[in-house]
């Protein structure tokens, strides 16, 4: 992948408050051009749009934001790739790239004269503005997993924040030793692949991945079965996970954490604004600790991520208006003066300049500087057409593993590679 830098960015990184590297193309060649943008609707892409006079003024472009609920964003995207003609910028979930890239025209020379610094950001977001080796989209929005904690307990029961996942199960026990609350709360239930958002990283940790270069299932290797053996280890043998586990969804690890019913929660990073809601949970912001993830032993730390790109759709009529564009919004000071504003409260980063930029991270406690920590070394997945089709043979094959309808780990992920192989 080529990276294009720019020296003003990095220049402005060092020094704490950046400046803007985004520079309007001379001589304002798109004046009196539209670019109209699709978008899910998001706080964070709202934040944007308040921030379009100056960009509207330095390049005479008008942006007109048209924004989606995320249920019924997929089906406007289709719409709009069978379509077209109506929308010349538009945001994508990374798992529906891959089956809207004829939606989506390649923008790497018009990012290139932008001076984008790609190498900002991660690889585990930027991989999915990247499609048969061009670059067709940039990430604007993205999730990261971290480890929230009750620090109360943790001090209670004379344990540190885990940095590994043995680690981990050896504090779960002595927390549920110590107090009465069960060591760690983990979905292992089927919604949406949700059970698979920390087996992955076991996965991954243990040197395995869900498939190889040529699209083969891998995931039912000795690395696959040692992830699968110690993620349901969790519930069956270990018994740090609260009861009823076997059944939980993402949501009842939360409120089982929300509740103080659990001492430690891997989750999305934008649940942290739940953890501590009077209206929803029953602890205080002094109660709640995070790390990044845990990583295993002798292995880099991973985090499954989400990531929305903003591309340029291959229909527009005003395509270099819309790059102009794309350079604006994905320039890391927008980004920085969204997260710094005292009225806001968004905490989305995507650049590593900004994950690990002093002034940030004393804002929001260092949670950036963690996900920067997983993110340094994450490298995300790669999906496909049949992404869905893929998560629901794999969170059936956790699940009975978990509810103990399936007893064979290997005869079990063998079973799904099958059935993987049979829709690919």
């Amino acid at each position: 992948m080529k990276l294009f830098t720019s020296a003003i960015a990095i220049a402005a990184s060092l020094c704490g408050a950046q400046a803007f590297a985004w520079e309007a193309t001379e001589g304002r060649p798109f004046d009196g051009q539209t670019v109209n943008v699709l978008a899910v609707k998001s706080s964070q892409f709202e934040a944007h749009e308040a921030r379009l006079a100056e960009f509207e003024e330095a390049t005479g472009i008008d942006v007109v934001y048209d924004y989606v609920p995320f249920p019924n964003m997929k089906e406007a995207l289709t719409t709009e790739m069978v379509a077209g003609g109506d929308y010349d910028v538009v945001s994508v979930m990374d798992q529906w790239v891959s089956s809207l890239q004829m939606l989506l025209a390649p923008i790497g020379p018009g990012i290139e004269a932008q001076g984008t610094d790609l190498s900002d950001f991660p690889a585990a977001h930027i991989r999915h503005g990247m499609l048969n080796g061009e670059l067709i989209g940039l990430p604007v929005r993205g999730h990261v997993q971290l480890m929230f904690y009750r620090t109360d307990l943790l001090e209670e029961a004379g344990v540190t924040p885990p940095q590994t996942w043995e680690d981990m199960v050896t504090a779960a026990k002595t927390i549920q030793e110590k107090t009465d609350a069960a060591g760690v709360a983990l979905p292992y239930g089927k919604l949406n692949g949700q059970n698979l958002m920390v087996w992955m990283n076991l996965l991954w940790g243990n040197g395995g991945d869900l498939f190889d270069a040529g699209g083969n299932a891998i995931f039912n290797s000795d690395a696959g079965v040692a992830a699968t053996e110690t993620y349901v280890s969790y519930l069956t043998e270990e018994e740090i996970v609260p009861a009823g586990s076997a059944v939980f969804v993402e949501q009842d690890a939360v409120t089982s954490f929300k509740q103080g019913n659990s001492a430690m929660l891997p989750v999305w990073w934008w649940v942290r604004s739940q953890l501590s809601d009077p209206e929803q949970s029953t602890l205080t912001a002094d109660q709640i600790g995070f790390t990044a993830l845990p990583s295993v032993a002798g292995a880099d730390r991973t985090t499954f991520t989400n990531t929305w790109i903003f591309g340029v759709t291959a229909e527009s009529d005003n395509k270099d208006a819309a790059t102009e564009f794309l350079g604006w919004l994905t320039d890391p000071a927008l980004e920085r003066d969204v997260l710094m504003d005292p009225d806001l409260s968004e905490v989305v980063a995507v650049h590593m300049s900004n994950l690990t930029d002093p002034e940030v991270n004393a804002r929001w406690g260092g949670m950036h500087q963690a996900a920067a920590d997983a993110l340094a070394t994450a490298d995300g997945v790669e999906f496909g057409d049949n992404w869905p089709r893929i998560v629901l043979i794999l969170e059936t094959a956790i699940s009975s593993l978990a509810s103990g309808e399936a007893t064979d780990v290997q005869a079990t992920l063998d079973k799904a590679a099958e059935d993987i192989a049979a829709i690919r």
